[in-house]
């Protein structure tokens, strides 16, 4: 759908992936993130060279350990990334002061596997730190935020409309004072 907009949508495969052999598979052990965000980083870098590439409209975005990478590649990347949105994301950040673009936080209080105190430590750091987000919050919803008419649709809908108005809308504001 993101495509049929004129995204361009990666999957980027970092270190701790599987499937590619034990070394690369183990690389992260004891450095958790550490080098999968600088994964995540360099390829959106090498993405950004390509001329059908907006290298000052790319988003990044997960769920639960995703929801963790995407927060902390726009904090580490915020050179490259404007755009991010996690959802149930464990966060246990030391430079929350350094999100410098657009940020979505959603999370089910009802997670019983990334428990919803992470993203309320997430959003007082945040607060804190003076800087605007979004978030979406689900009352009663566990880690799959899925129970319920609409649950789903009505969370894709939120990341959906944030992305049109964060990388997609931009990005055509951007071509258009080009053209």
């Amino acid at each position: 759908m993101l495509a049929q907009k004129g995204m361009v949508v990666v999957c980027v495969d970092g270190r701790g992936t599987g499937f590619k052999g034990a070394d690369f598979k183990k690389s992260t052990y004891l450095n958790l993130v550490k080098y999968e965000t600088e994964d995540q980083i360099a390829a959106a870098k090498k993405l950004a060279e390509l001329s059908y590439i907006d290298e000052h409209n790319i988003g990044i975005w997960g769920w639960s350990f995703g929801g963790h990478m995407s927060t902390n590649s726009l904090l580490k990347g915020s050179d490259i990334f404007t755009t991010a949105i996690a959802v149930a994301p464990v966060t246990s950040w030391r430079f929350y002061d350094t999100v410098k673009g657009n940020y979505l936080l959603a999370h089910g209080t009802g997670d019983d596997n990334v428990h919803v105190q992470n993203s309320f430590r997430m959003i007082n750091a945040l607060i804190e730190a003076n800087k605007q987000f979004d978030m979406f919050i689900v009352p009663d919803r566990a880690h799959a935020i899925r129970k319920g008419k609409n649950v789903r649709l009505n969370l894709y809908t939120k990341m959906t409309n944030f992305v049109e108005k964060h990388l997609i809308e931009k990005s055509n504001k951007t071509t258009e004072i080009k053209g």
